[in-house]
């Protein structure tokens, strides 16, 4: 309350879940906001949600990247959700750093559910008045809701720390054909001298496995940094970096928005010809991948405090934030 009002542009509640608390405390510290932790648990595992400041009438941002673990991550979620509807919250924003569940955006074989789809309209019908995430891993998952989805892009906070390592004769390559535009936006911004993409053969029926095949464009006596939107095992990174290095490259590096990093990946990270990797922390990174020397991390809170900023003052998040 300012002079008897209420300031608009500062009233407004910060709950986070257990996913990802270090970097919604990071984000709450650029807002001068002070971030509940509304979670606790029951002894039989039940999840308990209860809020202790006043809702009524004010936004309320819920900050859950719902990563590992996903089930559990993405029940905090809606639980939070309901809560702070059914506390008269005038609008409930839900910020999903890392949207789990977001590479089942499409019916690929007979007999599957399109299981991004179905998490969408979950978050929707718990109350959910707008969701935003960081680089969905495809943006017409967008429609799978009636409610505003606004979609950030990890480049914001790659794109310094790249700069920085001022890679001459630069090439950004694609692991796959489907990043090709993720590509080309990078290769732009970062003035590259050439674009390269991996084709690669994936079963679809065989979790987490590739193979690369051949490569469109020229990589010899490059720097060439390869852009993801994520890495999980690490299989198709590592297997496309191996293939730039083998076709003459200088150096490989990559880039990638999600770090999950999940089974093997940092084993093959490590051994493979990978100078570094740059990751955002829309998850909750481990020890083990912090300390790792091949991983560099940059944060996504100054961008994410950013749009949580203009959603509460009306202003417009594509200008100047979507690199």
């Amino acid at each position: 309350m300012v002079g008897g009002k209420i300031d608009v542009d500062n009233d407004y509640i910060i709950l986070t879940g257990r996913s990802n608390t270090a970097l919604a405390k990071k984000i709450a510290a650029i807002l001068k906001k002070e971030v509940y932790e509304p979670i606790s648990i029951f002894s039989d595992g039940e999840i308990r949600i209860k809020i202790t400041p006043n809702l009524r009438r004010r936004h309320v941002f819920i900050i859950q990247p719902t990563s590992t673990p996903v089930n559990d991550s993405i029940m905090e979620l809606i639980l939070m959700i309901d809560a702070a509807k059914r506390a008269s919250g005038s609008e409930i924003i839900a910020v999903v750093p890392y949207y789990g569940y977001s590479r089942q955006d499409r019916k690929e074989m007979p007999r599957v559910p399109i299981s991004s789809s179905v998490v969408a309209r979950m978050i929707e019908n718990a109350g959910a008045n707008r969701i935003v995430t960081v680089d969905i891993h495809s943006e017409q998952q967008e429609g799978f809701v009636s409610s505003p989805w606004d979609n950030l892009y990890g480049s914001y906070a790659l794109i310094p720390a790249i700069k920085a390592k001022r890679l001459k004769d630069l090439v950004v390559a694609s692991p796959d054909k489907g990043g090709v535009t993720r590509a080309t936006g990078y290769a732009k911004l970062l003035n590259a001298s050439g674009i390269a993409i991996v084709y690669k053969e994936r079963d679809v029926a065989v979790n987490n496995q590739s193979e690369a095949l051949a490569m469109i464009g020229d990589v010899r006596g490059k720097d060439v940094l390869l852009v993801d939107d994520m890495i999980d095992t690490g299989g198709t990174i590592v297997s496309a970096a191996s293939h730039i290095k083998q076709s003459g490259a200088k150096s490989v590096r990559v880039a990638v928005t999600h770090g999950l990093f999940s089974g093997k990946a940092l084993e093959r990270i490590s051994n493979s010809p990978i100078e570094e990797v740059i990751v955002t922390d829309t998850i909750n990174l481990r020890e083990e991948v912090i300390k790792n020397p091949k991983i560099a991390v940059v944060s996504v809170a100054p961008l994410l405090a950013e749009a949580i900023k203009r959603i509460q003052s009306g202003e417009s998040i594509s200008k100047d934030l979507i690199l």
